[in-house]
């Protein structure tokens, strides 16, 4: 083999260490996200990111959450629209938009809670039907004015 007379540079391997971040996110009603030891701790998180060794959600489950909640941000924006143009329109309370506002947040607060959630058998579609609920006194409240 004959060579160019440019040495290549020697590679060496670094070794990987663990990083310092844990395991699991915690989030919500974890007593103490230190503590893996049993798995009555996990059973308490109901709502917390998805590990990496969690399993996938099904694809049918996650479909079906997906086309509710755009239903639901779809009647979001149209309250918002109504909410816009009444106020654009003149002849509303003070507190119109503020209670608009404020519901809308609700709503989308179930949603997140619901996809964060989403590894439970019921609870996140308690969620999502909890978000139509705010969502449906927005849509009454936007009609009457």
């Amino acid at each position: 083999m004959a060579t160019t007379g440019v040495e290549e540079p020697r590679r060496t391997r670094v070794p990987v260490q663990d990083s310092p971040a844990p395991d699991v996110v915690p989030f919500g009603w974890e007593s103490d996200p230190a503590n893996t030891a049993g798995a009555a701790d996990e059973d308490e998180a109901f709502f917390r990111f998805p590990a990496a060794d969690d399993p996938a959600p099904g694809a049918r489950r996650l479909l079906a959450m997906s086309v509710y909640a755009s239903f639901l941000g779809l009647g979001g924006v149209g309250v918002g629209v109504r909410g816009m143009v009444s106020q654009i329109g003149g002849g509303v309370p003070d507190w119109y938009v503020p209670v608009l506002a404020f519901l809308g947040m609700v709503s989308v607060a179930f949603s997140v809670g619901a996809f964060l959630s989403i590894h439970r058998r019921v609870l996140p579609w308690l969620l999502l039907l909890g978000a139509a609920v705010p969502l449906a006194a927005d849509l009454m409240l936007a009609a009457a004015y």
